[in-house]
C-alpha cells in the first residue's frame, strides 16, 4: 500500500493519542476513514477534526472488548464504504500492578482490551482486508512486547501475545499468498493519555502521568507518521522512537540477560 487516497482505512482508539493522530495524518492523505472508541465524545471530536482536513469520515462507539459488538462494527464499516483497506487495531489500556496485587478481574480488563481486541478486531476484518486486494493489517503491540518489567506482568502479557498472534499470521498470509501485508508496531515512549487511565495501587493518575512525560519523548503525531510511513514500505516489525529501537536492539543483542539490566534500573527507581 503505497499510497492512501481513497483507500477506507478503520483505526479503533482514535479518540485521543496514537489513534487520534494516526486519523489525522490520514485525513490529510485523502483517506476514507471509519473511526472508533470506547469515548463517544472524544471520538466525535476526531471526527470533526478530520472533516475539517477533507476527510469523508464516520464514527462510532466500540467497546473492543466485545467480541459481538467488534464483529457487527466490521460488517457496518463494509456496508457503509464497501471494502476495508487498512485495519490498524490501536486500542489499549494500561495497568501498573505486581502480580501478587493485581485482582484477576484486572487482568482480564487488561486482556479483554489489548489481546482480545487486536484478536477480534483481526477476525472480524481479515476476510475484507483479503477480498480487497490490498489490505494491510497494524497490529500495535509495545517495547513491553519485546522486554517485561516490573508492574507491567498483565500489559507484557497482553503485548507478547499481540506480537506473537501477528507474526503468526504474517507468516501464514505469505504462506497462502494473501493479498495483505500484515505489521506489528512496537511504540516506546509516545506522550498519549494512557498512564494517566492506567490502574494502579501504588500511585495517583497524574503522578503516573507526570512519570510516564519525564520519559516520552515521541509525540503522536511522530508515532503516526512512523507508523504510516512503515505500512507503505511493508514492514513486519515497525519500531516507534528511539528508545523502542534501543530496548529492540538491547533484547537482540543480549537475549535473556537484557533482565539484569531491567532489574537494576528498577532497583535504582523503584517508582
Amino acid at each position: 500500500m503505497k499510497e492512501f487516497r481513497h483507500k477506507v482505512c478503520v483505526i479503533t482508539g482514535a479518540g485521543s493519542g496514537i489513534g487520534r493522530a494516526l486519523a489525522l495524518d490520514l485525513a490529510v492523505r485523502g483517506a476514507r476513514l471509519a473511526i472508533s472508541d470506547v469515548n463517544a465524545d472524544t471520538v466525535a471530536e476526531t471526527a470533526a477534526e478530520a472533516v475539517q482536513l477533507g476527510a469523508e469520515v464516520e464514527h462510532y462507539v466500540l467497546d473492543v472488548s466485545s467480541r459481538e459488538a467488534v464483529f457487527a462494527h466490521a460488517d457496518e464499516v463494509v456496508a457503509r464504504f464497501g471494502t476495508a483497506n487498512l485495519v490498524i487495531n490501536n486500542a489499549g489500556v494500561a495497568m501498573a500492578k505486581t502480580v501478587l496485587e493485581m485482582p484477576i478481574e484486572d487482568i482480564e480488563w487488561l486482556m479483554g482490551i489489548n489481546f482480545w481486541g487486536v484478536v477480534y478486531g483481526t477476525k472480524a476484518f481479515l476476510p475484507h482486508l483479503i477480498a480487497s486486494g490490498d489490505g494491510h493489517l497494524v497490529n500495535i503491540s509495545s517495547v513491553f512486547g519485546i522486554i517485561a518489567v516490573p508492574t507491567q506482568a498483565a500489559y507484557n502479557a497482553a503485548k507478547f501475545a499481540v506480537r506473537g498472534f501477528t507474526e503468526a499470521l504474517r507468516q501464514e498470509a505469505l504462506v497462502e499468498g494473501y493479498p495483505i501485508r500484515v505489521s506489528c508496531v512496537h511504540p516506546g515512549g509516545v506522550r498519549t493519555n494512557i498512564a494517566r487511565a492506567a490502574r494502579s495501587d501504588t500511585a495517583t493518575p497524574d503522578e503516573l502521568g507526570e512519570a510516564f512525560d519525564r520519559l516520552a519523548r515521541t509525540t503522536p503525531e511522530k508515532a503516526a507518521a512512523t507508523i504510516l510511513a512503515g505500512v507503505r514500505r511493508g514492514s513486519p516489525k515497525i519500531l516507534v522512537g528511539p528508545d523502542a529501537r534501543a530496548i529492540d536492539l538491547m533484547q537482540r543483542t543480549l537475549g535473556a540477560t537484557y533482565q539484569r539490566i531491567v532489574y537494576r534500573a528498577s532497583k535504582l527507581n523503584p517508582s
